[in-house]
């Protein structure tokens, strides 16, 4: 295989180079064929080709080598071309610089030129001018007007030009000797604006933009071109309030004249501010006063939606009408024309406001008594108030007489969402109704109205009338309505504070008067918070007192001394069986009446209480052995129930009771072994030694020395 330079062009293997001179080689391959492996030959063959390697790698050199003199030319060649170039440049930008001078030369001697020209020029235009105004007042002061000019209709631009220019010069002249004369030229200059300004009204109801365009630039020096806008702001305002809606109409008329101010006017801001103007100072302000006055004193609450509404519209117009250019400071004069429409309607709005949620919060807080037929009670006030609270808080005294509310709680979600609705509605047109600095202050007023009304009127008052319901503690077969009260306060609590968090701390958020609201928003819920657990301890106590009652009733000396031990075929007594129905029923009332940790709490107080309770019945009795039994029956009965309350400590208090009830049937041997069971170990002495004296069999067995 010759050794050439395509063989190695990339990409290049060595081996696989190797393998294919070997295969190639007569005698060279490895896995036999038609000739044997020859190692001399392969040599041989590697050697040779080793050789021409050498040989091709000497060519490859020299060519190399001709290759890099050969550039090495090259590049002093293009080098010295290079720096031909630069010189002929060099030699380009200097006559460049010289021809700039020359021109800047040329062009110093003709401006020079032309001012000597314009020097010439311009006194000689202004003496044609004055010449020409000289012979016109001539005209004016023979009281013949003999100039085409003044007499052909078509040309009463140019007439303007010149009578415009004569006004200024006869203002000047003394009134004693051209009295006449400055009359006539007054006279020509009124007569011509006129005629303008009826030419433009005539162009604008033929839509020709480019005459109005023509006359309005000729009116532009006159004095009567401001007459000239007003007309046209009258005529644009034609038919274009066709629809009730004054504020649709007013947006599509202002973007319609908006197009066509720009096309006719030299300075169109000018003459959209001076619309926007007319129209809220006429149209809107006239729309608003006739829709506010009509109900003002009539209908409150009609006044203050219309307010708002209009109001609201009135901005969100402004809004619209900003994208037009009406000056440098557009947004304070939208404002100011705003202020003016609303500010004796703004004046007095928030006083309006609260006598309005004031007025609307009683009547719907009457409404709901009048449906339920019950005449309000009035509130206790004052020192004795304060002091019979103070008594109940600490001695949990029921202070006067029990009322009946027949099952009522005098809460309803139906008054609580109509309160709450009302104050969002003011909530929200204080925001857009209050000047800024006022916003929190006003807000924070209507805060407390709706504290006032619902808080204290509604639910304070509804907690007053359920503690006053809460039967005695001794109550046979008391109802007890104090939980549906707490279950509804609770939902209530949840409304009002949302409308706090949803409405209200976005208008205060940034004031003093954040603070202010949650220390009256914690305070309230404070004083309710003891009300509540007040209501909720009381009603506990009748509770107990209502399971106290049927152990009373229920429960027989014999069921744990019967007469035929032999013969007892109940699994647990029924007290017991009662007790526990009335418990459940009741661990299910709370649960439905409270949330969150509270369910908790309140099942702990009364688990501790039922415990209490059992505990202290038991202590009542004597038991023989059956008789233990059986109370050790009611127990596990009791823990059964205790399990309802789902709470570890009630349950673990009820297993400790299980085991003392095994000290009742338990050997005497074995009473020292069971009181150091895991439960009864920790427990004092003298409770175990109690329980063990309940025995039947305490004195005749001396298990006092076996006890101790």
């Amino acid at each position: 295989m010759a050794a050439t330079a395509q063989l190695f062009e990339e990409p290049f293997d060595a081996d696989e180079y190797i393998e294919r001179l070997a295969w190639r080689t007569p005698g060279g391959g490895s896995k036999g064929g038609a000739e044997a492996f020859d190692p001399k030959r392969l040599l041989e063959e590697f050697q040779n080709h080793i050789e021409e390697l050498k040989q091709l790698d000497e060519r490859i050199q020299r060519r190399v080598e001709k290759l890099e003199q050969q550039c090495h030319r090259e590049a002093k060649e293009f080098a010295r071309k290079v720096q031909d170039l630069q010189r002929s440049n060099q030699v380009a930008f200097q006559h460049f610089q010289e021809l700039d001078e020359h021109i800047s030369y040329v062009a110093t001697k003709v401006c020079h030129l032309g001012d000597q020209l314009e020097g010439v020029n311009t006194p000689r235009q202004r003496a044609v001018e004055a010449q020409r105004l000289m012979t016109y007042f001539n005209e004016f002061l023979d009281g013949e007007l003999r100039s085409d000019v003044f007499n052909n209709p078509d040309k009463i631009k140019e007439a303007a030009d010149i009578i415009q220019k004569l006004h200024l010069i006869a203002q000047e002249l003394p009134f004693d000797r051209f009295a006449d004369v400055k009359a006539k030229i007054a006279s020509k200059y009124h007569d011509l604006e006129r005629q303008l300004i009826q030419e433009f009204t005539a162009a604008q109801r033929r839509g020709e933009i480019g005459r109005m365009r023509e006359t309005a630039a000729v009116l532009l020096h006159f004095k009567g071109y401001a007459h000239c806008v007003d007309v046209y702001i009258k005529q644009c305002q034609e038919g274009a309030y066709l629809r009730n809606d004054v504020f649709e109409d007013t947006a599509l008329l202002c973007q319609r004249v908006n197009k066509q101010v720009g096309e006719v006017f030299c300075s169109p801001e000018t003459v959209m501010a001076k619309l926007i103007q007319n129209i809220f100072e006429n149209k809107l302000q006239t729309h608003v006063r006739d829709k506010l006055e009509e109900t003002r004193r009539s209908d409150s609450e009609q006044y203050l939606k219309n307010l708002y509404d209009l109001y609201t519209r009135t901005t969100a117009l402004a809004t619209k009408l900003t994208e037009f250019n009406l000056g440098s400071d557009k947004h304070t004069f939208l404002s100011k024309l705003i202020k003016n429409i609303f500010s004796s309607h703004l004046e007095s709005y928030m006083d309006m406001e609260r006598e309005y949620l004031r007025t609307r919060s009683s009547m719907i807080l009457q409404r709901y008594y009048d449906s339920k037929n019950h005449q309000k009670r009035p509130m206790g006030t004052g020192s004795i108030q304060e002091l019979k609270e103070r008594i109940r808080q600490r001695t949990n005294l029921p202070l006067g007489p029990s009322i009946d509310t027949h099952g009522e709680t005098f809460l309803s979600q139906e008054v609580v969402v109509n309160l709450l609705q009302e104050t969002r509605h003011a909530f929200e047109r204080c925001h857009r109704l209050s000047d800024p600095s006022d916003l929190p202050k006003n807000a924070y007023s209507i805060f407390l109205l709706l504290v006032e009304h619902l808080c204290v009127d509604h639910i304070d008052y509804a907690l007053e009338i359920g503690l006053s319901a809460i039967p005695s503690a001794d109550a046979k077969n008391a109802n007890l309505y104090f939980l549906d009260v707490v279950q509804q306060a609770n939902t209530i609590f949840h409304l009002f504070d949302k409308q706090f968090n949803d409405h209200l701390m976005p208008l205060i958020s940034s004031s003093p008067k954040l603070t202010e609201c949650l220390h009256k928003k914690k305070e309230v819920i404070e004083q309710m918070e003891v009300k509540l657990d007040t209501g909720i301890d009381r009603t506990l106590n009748c509770m107990v007192g209502q399971m106290k009652h049927i152990l009373t009733t229920e429960q027989k000396k014999t069921d744990f001394k019967p007469e035929d031990e032999n013969n007892v075929m109940i699994q647990y007594t029924t007290a017991c069986s009662k007790v526990c129905a009335y418990v459940i029923k009741q661990v299910e009332r709370v649960r439905q009446s409270m949330d969150g940790k509270n369910v908790d709490t309140v099942l702990t107080e009364l688990g501790v209480r039922f415990h209490r309770l059992i505990h202290e019945h038991l202590q009542q009795f004597s038991y023989s052995s059956m008789g233990g039994m059986l109370a050790i029956c009611d127990v596990a009965e009791y823990r059964r129930c205790a399990k309802d309350f789902r709470v570890p400590l009630v349950l673990q208090l009820f297993d400790t009771l299980h085991a003392l009830c095994n000290l009742l049937v338990v050997a005497p041997d074995n009473l020292k072994q069971v009181c150091s069971g895991e439960q009864l170990t920790n427990l004092d002495r003298n409770l175990l030694h109690a329980f063990v004296q309940l025995r039947a069999d305490y004195r005749s067995s001396r298990l006092g020395r076996h006890f101790s």
